[in-house]
């Protein structure tokens, strides 16, 4: 590479540092939704989370940092929207229910089967490429939908806006189930957390037992009080623990965050509104 050519690659850096520093400055707070494993339901209380604050008059944007499995378009019930782009080479994000921006790789592929084969620098050029170039605009919150366990994507997020100069450090949430293997994960997440300096907001317990709806008794599927126990253990807030509803896999599956339907009277619900108070109370 010649001199004028490493002086022209040296400005356009530059150039993408400043434009991303200019963006990461009109989020307010940056919320990474983490789980130490697959299948605790970490991207329906992704969802959730940002449609409940949605709901409160905040304005609301969700990254789906979930490049192997990008499921949000479908949870927000914009699957079949489109990114569009610009002449300045800036993203328009989605809209779904609410107001709420969304950008995800899923809008990026041919089909919904088209699997994503990249390693470590073409994932952190992704996520640096949705920081940067979406038009993400003035927003309070943006939710951040991450990938099980503590690779690639989570680190790229977090080093980017924790090396942008004036930003906030990111907060995290922590899913997990009561189970023995999602707890023992659910402590590798939060270490992360900590490592790479994000404020841990604390720990959601999902799935945590069932209410029969015959004769109301409780039953632990998967056991109770665990994700309790390791927050204390950790010492990191409980934020709540949200029990087993059909109705959030009815209304997951239709692409209608159960917050904006009618089950305001379920203990989920309720527990649900109980956990978005306690982090609106931890960030204020």
């Amino acid at each position: 590479m010649s001199d004028h050519e490493y002086d022209e690659q040296t400005k356009i850096e530059q150039q993408q540092t400043i434009k991303l520093q200019k963006q990461l400055s009109r989020i307010k707070h940056t919320v990474m939704v983490m789980s130490g494993k697959g299948g605790v339901g970490k991207s329906t209380v992704t969802a959730n989370l940002a449609m409940s604050l949605a709901r409160e008059g905040y304005r609301v944007g969700v990254l789906d940092g979930d490049i192997h499995g990008p499921d949000m378009p479908k949870v927000l019930g914009v699957e079949n929207a489109r990114l569009t782009g610009d002449e300045e080479g800036n993203i328009q994000p989605a809209e779904a229910l609410g107001g709420i921006k969304l950008v995800s790789v899923g809008y990026l592929l041919d089909t919904p089967d088209t699997p994503v084969i990249w390693r470590g620098p073409m994932k952190h050029s992704v996520m640096r490429q949705f920081l940067r170039d979406v038009n993400w605009g003035e927003l309070d919150f943006l939710v951040v939908d991450l990938p099980p366990g503590t690779g690639d994507e989570p680190l790229s997020i977090a080093q980017l806006i924790k090396n942008s100069e004036g930003v906030s450090a990111p907060y995290a949430v922590i899913v997990t189930t009561p189970q023995d293997v999602a707890l023992l994960d659910s402590r590798k997440s939060v270490e992360f957390a900590r490592t790479l300096e994000l404020k841990p907001l604390g720990v959601i317990e999902n799935m945590s037992g069932f209410s029969c709806p015959h004769c109301g008794k409780a039953i632990d599927l998967f056991k109770t009080g665990g994700g309790r126990k390791a927050a204390q253990d950790l010492d990191v807030p409980f934020l709540g623990a949200i029990p087993i509803d059909p109705a959030i896999v009815r209304d997951t599956d239709e692409g209608k965050p159960f917050v904006t339907t009618s089950h305001d009277s379920t203990e989920a619900s309720k527990a649900f509104q109980k956990i978005v108070s306690e982090i609106l109370k931890r960030i204020s």
